[in-house]
Parts: structure tokens; sequence; C-alpha cells
């Protein structure tokens, strides 16, 4: 019992280390002075991993690191991903990677930032992911990723490791979950009745539509039955059509569902600012329809968000095609990566405008002149500003209560920035959480 014991604690204490170890390599990583000693802890286990014609030192590294910027860095991953993506080994990989530099390589015509670093230094970096993959992969089974971002420090540093996770070991990852999941006791298809004459007619929050039309006969059970392991999770009858559901009709049924929720037919989603105002670039995507933070969401809408979240899913189960216009930032936040203000700029360019030129013009002012008036700069240029935001969909709100009657001034600047910012990246939250 006591060896047992030993034995259990023994292996917890080597999963505590290597997770340590993995943040601390990832910390390196996102060091832009690129200053940080990789961990010795790391470097220890090369032996490991390796055959000794593999191995590396951590000389090597930082001899090499300097070539590498983020871009360069993606650019390696992708191809490490494509090449072991297919049942080549890492041994062959590596081999048929470029050992001097050589721009005009064949292998690097879709990575040009790989085309001009050293050979042996694309072949060390190589190296160095193929084997942080590894480390990453042997601590995945006991990290819970389902956390929030926000509830634990360790989990939110830990998932900047995912985009090292080489794709082989996320698609194995993936398919054991399918499988795991996958509905085996309920084996009958539900027929669905879609009046297309009536979809065609315009209706109250969407009441007609075929998306509303599939809501109502099959959210109740959507957990359980789109979970089946079948190509056609439910036979489509459209009335008055004499149709027979063969695939046609099916496949028919869910492009139209799509185009209902990517339209104003339906007031879950609408259109982004750049595609309201004709200017950037998205203006083709469609984002969450906005609830103030204050404001509570229908449980008729949560339900709603819900079945396209299940769709989401037949999609992944079945690979099938959805066609959902949504833009990066909803995609993101789906799988709980943090998004950024470029991500909001993306579909709403005028979002962060005044904030940036005043910004600019405090910081251009006091470089000309140090004693400038600041507070008759702010009446000058941001006058008619108030603590408040105008959200995605156009409307106000007020961002600390009363904020329609406090002007923007140099001593509440800060914190209307900050309060504007923590606004627009959480804008869209509770509506991606009922989604997922």
């Amino acid at each position: 019992m006591d060896e047992q014991l030993e034995l259990t604690l023994a292996e917890s204490l080597e999963i505590v280390r290597d997770l340590f170890t993995v943040i601390d390599i990832i910390n390196a990583l996102n060091d832009t002075t690129k200053q940080t000693p990789w961990t010795k802890a790391f470097l220890a286990q090369l032996s490991t991993t390796f055959d000794d014609n593999l191995n590396y030192t951590g000389e090597d590294l930082d001899r090499c690191k300097n070539y590498f910027d983020e871009t360069a860095d993606l650019q390696l991953l992708n191809l490490m991903n494509k090449k072991l993506s297919s049942d080549n080994s890492f041994d062959e990989f590596i081999n048929c990677l470029p050992t001097e530099s050589e721009s005009t390589a064949a292998i690097y015509t879709e990575y040009p930032s790989l085309s001009n670093i050293p050979g042996d230094c694309v072949r060390i970096r190589t190296k160095f992911f193929y084997q942080l993959s590894a480390l990453i992969e042997k601590v995945l089974p006991t990290i819970d990723l389902s956390l929030p971002l926000g509830q634990s420090i360790l989990m939110d540093k830990f998932r900047k490791a995912k985009i090292y996770l080489l794709h082989r070991k996320k698609y194995e990852l993936l398919q054991q979950s399918l499988e795991q999941t996958v509905a085996t006791n309920d084996d009958s298809r539900p027929s669905v009745q879609f009046d297309t004459l009536k979809a065609s007619y315009p209706s109250e929050n969407g009441e007609n539509t075929m998306f509303n039309q599939a809501f109502k006969q099959l959210f109740k059970d959507a957990s359980i039955k789109f979970r089946r392991a079948d190509e056609r999770l439910w036979d489509a009858t459209y009335v008055e059509m004499h149709s027979i559901d063969a695939g046609g009709p099916y496949r028919d049924s869910v492009t139209c569902i799509c185009s209902d929720i990517c339209s104003t037919r339906l007031p879950l989603f609408i259109l982004c600012p750049n595609g309201r105002t004709g200017s950037g670039s998205n203006q083709d995507r469609w984002i969450p329809n906005v609830f103030l933070p204050k404001e509570s969401i229908p449980n008729i809408f949560r339900n709603q968000y819900r079945f396209v979240g299940q769709l989401m899913g037949i999609a992944i189960r079945q690979k099938h095609y959805l066609d959902l216009k949504f833009p990066t930032l909803l995609w993101k936040q789906l799988v709980r990566e943090p998004i950024t203000l470029e991500d909001i700029e993306a579909i709403d360019m005028q979002s962060f405008t005044i904030i940036k030129e005043m910004e600019m013009q405090i910081e251009q002012s006091q470089l000309i002149n140090s004693n400038i008036d600041i507070d008759y700069l702010f009446s000058s240029i941001m006058s008619e500003l108030r603590f408040d935001v105008a959200s995605s969909a156009g409307q106000t709100y007020e961002l600390v209560p009363g904020g329609k009657d406090i002007p923007i001034t140099a001593a509440n600047f800060k914190d209307y920035c900050r309060k504007y910012r923590e606004y627009r990246l959480n804008e869209f939250s509770r509506q991606i959480d009922f989604i997922r």
C-alpha cells in the first residue's frame, strides 16, 4: 500500500512539474525581448524524446531564437501540421527539411518567413516544437479546459499552449470525444414538417422561418438526437410538396436554416457595423444581436442560441458544411480564446477611432509642449462625448450609472477607455455562452 501511494505521489509530482514546465516554455516564447531562459526541466527531457542524432542543446535554442518571430513560428507550425498529418514519421519529416538556408526551397513556397532562416535553425526549432507538443500531450489528461477564462490563472496560462499541440493529436482527441459522447440508445430519426409557404411570409421574431419551424420540433430532444451516428439527423417533409427525403430535402432544410440564422428574419444575429456602414472588411459577417449588460436575454432567445450551437455540433460530428457567415471573434470566443481589439475592429472599423485619436493627440501635444492644458484639449476634441458607449447595434449604454451626463475629462479618460474596451470585448459573451 505504501509503495502504491509513493508511486501515485511520484506520478502526480511529475505531472505538476511538467505542467509548470509547459507554462515556463510558453512564457519564454511570449517574451518579446527573448531574454527569458529555457527551463532546465524541459532540456533535461531531450534524451527521452529524441534519438542522439536528433538532440539539441539550450545553446542551440538560444542561437536560433532570434531568427524567429510570431509569424515564422506560426508558419513552421503550419508546415509541421501539414506534413505530420499523414503517416509521415517525425524522422522522415525532419530529414526532408533543407540543411542550409534556401530561399527557393520548394517546401517553403507557402511559408516565406522560413525561407531565409538557416536550415539548421529551422530543424532545431522544429524539434523544439515537436518536444513541446509531446509534453503538452502528456499533461493534457489532467487538465480541465472547461473552466471559463478568469477562473483559474493556471488554466488561463495553459490555454496559450493549445497552438503548440500538433493537429494530429488534436484530431485524435476530438475523435475520441465524439465517439465517447455518441448517442447509442436511440435509433429513431425524427420527422420534421416544413411549411415553405409559411416561411415565405414575414413574421415577428422569425416565427414563420424554417429555423423556427425546426427549432420548435427538434430542440426538446436535440441534445440526444443530434448525437446519433446517422448521416441525416431528421427526415424533412415539405408540406404539400409530396417530397420523399432521400437526402435532398434534408440538405435543403439545413441550407434554409443557415440562411435564416444570418438574416434579418431572425432576431438572433445582426449584420456587423462594417456591413451596415459599407466600410472596412468583413462586411458580410453577422454578429450576435446585442443585449445590454443589465438587460435580460429572453428564454426563447437563449434556447434558440443553444439550438444554433447544436446545429454546429451536427456539422462537427457529420463533417457537414454550415454556411454561417460569422466573424473571427465569434469562433475564437466559442473555443474560449481571448479576442483582441483588432478582432473587434475587423467587424467595426470605427469602434476605437475616437479613443485612439484622443490618445494620439495627448501624446503628440505633450511631446511638443509638456505644459499644454489637457483639460482644454479634451473640451475641444471630446466635448460631446459622455461616459457611455454605442453598442454594435447602435444602442447607447451607460458605462457607469448616470454616464450620459458625465463628460470625458483628463481625470477620467483612462477609466473611460478601460470601461469602453471592457464592454466591447465582452459585448457578446452571454450569447456565445448559450451557443457553446
